[in-house]
């Protein structure tokens, strides 16, 4: 997790900071590094999203998007305006508008947000590497072979 300060680039000028997480970095079992320089109440805001996006089901697989490791970064800032970074297993998915409206579900109805966007990046491209060990137990638990 990292705070970071970003442009506004409508007026160029400086916009209110941003505290991000790195994919499924605030899971239960967390590689990712805190930085120093969030305070426990940033770093409880961005658990309780994380938590909140494993309510979000790929329609096909059944599996929660974070342990699929699908989210690839969350930002909220100062507006309380959240920015998902996620992609999904295939470019031509045609369920992106049932992922959208479970994350808004999960995120902005709950009341954790004010707002969601969704960036659709397709770099790193997702692979089954980036199953955490819960999604990849799921996964066997349906009949797949990971």
């Amino acid at each position: 997790m990292t705070q970071t300060q970003t442009t506004d680039s409508q007026d160029g000028g400086t916009a209110a900071p941003e505290t991000d997480v790195a994919g499924s970095a605030v899971a239960e079992s967390s590689t990712t590094a805190v930085p120093a320089s969030l305070t426990p109440d940033e770093i409880k805001v961005l658990e309780d999203l994380e938590e909140a996006m494993r309510d979000v089901v790929d329609p096909e697989l059944g599996i929660n998007v974070v342990d699929l490791g699908l989210v690839y970064d969350i930002n909220i800032d100062a507006d309380d305006i959240v920015t998902v970074d996620m992609t999904l297993t295939s470019a031509a998915c045609p369920l992106t508008d049932v992922i959208e409206d479970q994350a808004r579900g999960a995120l902005v109805r709950s009341g954790l947000c004010a707002d969601l966007k969704i960036n659709w990046v397709w770099m790193p491209p997702w692979g089954p590497d980036k199953i955490t060990d819960d999604g990849r137990e799921q996964l066997r638990a349906l009949g797949f072979t990971v």
